[in-house]
């Protein structure tokens, strides 16, 4: 991110999609940068994982498995 640091951290975020099996890869280098990991709410079965973490700049980010069309198919099953 360009610019100067966030001052506040707030919810709004950058996602990027990852595979399921590169989920312990991602979250070990993000704990070996010595990122900050928003703890891992609970999640509705099928919607996939997500990693949240904070980059030195207050930026948040989120790494997910799953694409956006199979989380919302998996909410809409709940209507």
């Amino acid at each position: 991110m360009e610019g100067e640091p966030l001052t506040d951290r707030t919810y709004n975020h950058v996602a990027f999609q990852i595979q399921e099996k590169e989920f312990d890869l991602y979250m070990k280098r993000i704990i070996e940068l010595g990122l900050e990991i928003k703890p891992e709410c609970p999640s509705v079965a099928g919607e996939g994982r997500s990693i949240y973490f904070y980059d030195f700049d207050n930026h948040l980010f989120e790494l997910h498995t799953g694409t956006p069309d199979e989380r919302l198919s998996r909410y809409l099953q709940d209507e």
